[in-house]
């Protein structure tokens, strides 16, 4: 298998402080990715790296075949094969859009509608999409008036409508009650199963966040990577308690992760 994401060494230093340090990580194709780590690790610079919007201060960083900085690389070829879905994203979008526009507007890699006549095909695809993430009850909805569940959901839509090489979630489950984390998680599930899916990678700082089919774990603490592996030997008590800095232990129920601290003395 090829490599969708190669970063060797690479840094990002900003106002002195690197924000990732020195870090070397490489995604193959049809691998689904976790990102994780407490608040500031570095997640976040990481999938800004994977996106193209984000260059290194020092390393090397491929994309999808294409090197970042590199001679003849033209990012804005490479963004439209990259699948992006955060709240980073969801602040563009007009919140007077329908559902519908919203998804569609991916098709031709703008935000907002102009004056684009969309083809049937790409109707049918955006329909497709919605429907897959329950979404097909609303799609005449302003995105401005749906609950945070139903944006995170449309978002997703919206990432896969380039039929993307890479798809990039930053906490997609943020922000969302417990029955809306579940629905999501289990809809992310069937994705992430999906031989027929992108390459995936996934931010998170709670491992019950992780859905099942998610093959490897990368964690993370300040700037530095901890581990990354398959995510049968690598989400382990030992290096949870290691990336959030507090004795942990993590426990696996058929295919979801839970995490919880020890008790104080124990």
């Amino acid at each position: 298998m090829s490599d969708v994401l190669e970063l060797v060494d690479v840094s990002v230093v900003r106002d002195g402080r690197a924000l990732v340090d020195d870090v070397s990580w490489s995604v193959k194709e049809g691998e689904r990715w976790v990102i994780l780590g407490p608040n500031g690790a570095g997640k976040t610079t990481l999938l800004n790296i994977a996106s193209s919007y984000l260059f290194p201060s020092t390393g090397s960083a491929k994309i999808l075949g294409e090197r970042l900085g590199g001679v003849g690389t033209d990012v804005f070829e490479l963004r439209p094969r990259i699948g992006i879905a955060g709240v980073a994203m969801a602040e563009k979008l007009p919140k007077r859009q329908t559902v519908l526009q919203t998804v569609l507007t991916a098709a031709y890699g703008m935000t907002a509608t102009w004056h684009e006549d969309y083809e049937a095909v790409d109707e049918e695809r955006a329909r497709a999409f919605l429907d897959r993430l329950g979404m097909t009850e609303f799609l005449d909805r302003k995105f401005g008036t749906l609950s945070e569940g139903e944006r995170k959901r449309t978002l997703i839509a919206r990432a896969m409508m380039t039929d993307p090489e890479l798809l990039l979630l930053d906490e997609p489950a943020a922000g969302l009650d417990l029955g809306g984390r579940e629905d999501l998680v289990r809809r992310l599930g069937r994705l992430a199963r999906d031989p027929y899916a992108p390459s995936m990678v996934m931010v998170t700082h709670h491992v019950e966040e992780i859905a099942p089919g998610f093959t490897h774990v990368l964690m993370i603490r300040q700037g530095k990577v901890l581990a990354a592996g398959p995510m049968e030997t690598e989400l382990s008590s030992r290096n949870l308690s290691l990336c959030f800095g507090l004795p942990l232990v993590v426990e696996h129920h058929g295919d979801r992760y839970t995490a919880r601290g020890l008790p104080l003395g124990g």
